[in-house]
């Protein structure tokens, strides 16, 4: 579980009606994205893709990730450590990461994931100069530390479940594998499936 005191930051999912949690998958996009939307799309669920801009080129499959509901926002351009860097650096990496994403896909972007979730007080304000909302997650599913056990994603999800919960995942084959069984799983708790409202 993960959470922060941070008015700036967003864990949680607070504007909604229902008993629901957030699908978030990062690092994309990557070879396993239609194999995603191919599953969302058949348990209609509509989730958030965190995309590291330097892979988005404009034959990727970005505009049926839009046309399907599902919402899209910056990861950075390369995944650098962004606390590592100066304020000006940042803002640049962001800034570049925006422009870059918004130029192909022509949706301006509202959302924003620091890489490894890391930080600072230059990287928020950076964000806000930049009218992003900074989001991390309340449940993350270690799915990067579990290729050879994938169902325990689906325990480390599970027995986590909270109303409103943003969910970490990722953007890779063990993920796929588990994705179905992970939904259903969800489900069973109750739970049904929401997004963050733009504003």
């Amino acid at each position: 579980m993960y959470d922060s005191t941070n008015p700036q930051i967003i864990t949680l999912n607070q504007i909604h009606s229902d008993k629901s949690v957030v699908l978030s998958f990062d690092d994309g996009p990557s070879k396993v994205l239609l194999q995603i939307l191919d599953i969302l799309k058949e348990e209609n669920v509509q989730a958030m893709f965190f995309w590291q801009s330097r892979l988005l080129y404009p034959s990727r499959p970005w505009q049926r990730l839009v046309d399907e509901g599902h919402i899209l926002g910056t990861h950075s351009m390369k995944h650098r450590n962004l606390v590592e860097l100066s304020y000006e650096e940042q803002y640049e990496d962001i800034r570049n990461s925006v422009a870059h994403i918004e130029k192909i896909t022509g949706n301006p972007l509202v959302y924003f994931r620091p890489p490894y979730g890391r930080y600072d007080r230059n990287t928020l304000k950076a964000a806000r100069a930049l009218n992003l909302t900074t989001v991390l997650w309340r449940i993350a599913s270690m799915d990067w530390e579990l290729k050879e056990d994938p169902d325990q994603i689906v325990r480390y999800v599970t027995e986590n479940l909270e109303d409103g919960a943003i969910i970490l995942l990722h953007e890779l084959e063990q993920t796929v594998a588990i994705l179905p069984q992970l939904i259903k799983a969800i489900k069973e708790q109750g739970y049904s499936f929401s997004l963050l409202k733009e504003t």
